[in-house]
């Protein structure tokens, strides 16, 4: 099985983020009550499969690493003592905002054990930045890149979105130039969903006229680009009211490097595409799945899931019925 943890703050909230995420600054006095309830999930996911293998821990969010790196060393030590991540087959901490990230923290990651990281641009062109709500530059994307990599993380995923406002092949050739300089472990590009309950769906002023574009040119670009520097497709899935009816594609090295026992794939992100496993989710606005075998003996798969509070407060007000629904859908 595989246990995903949310934190549900970042630095600020982009205009295209549908996800439970608060801007930090309006909620460090919420940090220590947030963790409180969330360990109190973490220790259930600990204990909910005695007979099993955990596979895989996945901190997400939101931004973990813009928790104080106070608060970021208690998480990752309460995680390591109970689930013993940090021996896992893949313990991933997404550091997906730039401005989240310093030298302190990523020391932090790396002394429990994180495997791998993201480190997230969306797209290397400051004025799309300015737009979509991003508070950093792509400089400040270089140098906590490039400062990851000092601090000997060798598994370091890049997220892009083709079709954002504004941006067409000469925005996705530039942000591309930069990534293969870059030379990530693991490459995400995906295509703008519109979803309803992001900003962006509202800030009809930051979009064009005639709507989000994404084109097969500029999804050849990101390919080409992925391939130069010998990363390949593993995974792809799609979303509704995605720009231009593409697709989302995960690319990564295939081949292990020195010392490596497989290549630089998210197993995670296979997991939770080919839906194998359970997952117990922790945290506000996440999704626990249970997988069985379909009861009707055919080879299908049974899904079921329970969610969580998104809202912070009441998520910690009510955490012990949270894990009460999971009791009731994994035991």
């Amino acid at each position: 099985y595989s246990v995903y943890i949310g934190i549900p703050f970042c630095p600020s909230r982009c205009f295209y983020c549908s996800f439970s995420s608060y801007p930090i600054d309006g909620m460090r006095d919420m940090e220590e009550a947030y963790l409180t309830a969330l360990f109190k999930e973490i220790e259930f996911a600990a204990s909910a499969f005695p007979d099993r293998i955990l596979n895989t821990v996945y901190i997400g969010g939101g931004t973990p690493t813009a928790l104080s790196a106070r608060s970021l060393d208690r998480l990752l030590d309460y995680v390591n003592q109970t689930l013993h991540a940090g021996k896992t087959e893949e313990f991933t901490v997404e550091a997906g905002r730039p401005d989240s990230i310093d030298r302190e923290k990523l020391r932090i990651l790396k002394e429990y054990g994180v495997s791998r990281i993201c480190v997230n641009p969306q797209s290397m062109n400051d004025e799309t930045l300015k737009k979509i709500g991003r508070s950093h530059s792509a400089e400040m994307v270089k140098k906590a890149f490039f400062l990851a990599r000092e601090e000997g993380f060798t598994n370091i995923n890049m997220d892009i979105i083709l079709g954002l406002p504004g941006e067409g092949e000469r925005e996705i050739r530039h942000t591309m130039d930069e990534i293969i300089r870059m030379k990530p472990d693991d490459l995400t590009v995906h295509s703008l969903a519109l979803k309803r309950a992001s900003r962006l769906a509202e800030a009809r002023e930051v979009l064009p006229a005639d709507g989000l574009h994404n084109s097969d040119e500029m999804m050849s670009i990101a390919s080409s680009g992925a391939a130069e520097i010998g990363l390949t497709p593993y995974y792809l899935y799609r979303q509704k009211n995605i720009a231009g009816n593409f697709e989302n594609t995960g690319y990564a090295r295939e081949e292990p490097e020195s010392g490596a026992e497989r290549g630089t794939e998210g197993l995670y992100n296979i997991l939770m595409m080919e839906e194998t496993e359970p997952v117990i989710a922790c945290g506000a606005g996440t999704v626990s799945k249970m997988v069985k075998a379909d009861p009707e003996g055919s080879d299908g798969k049974h899904i079921t899931r329970c969610d969580t509070f998104k809202e912070v407060g009441p998520y910690i007000d009510r955490v012990d019925e949270m894990i009460e629904r999971k009791r009731k859908l994994f035991l």
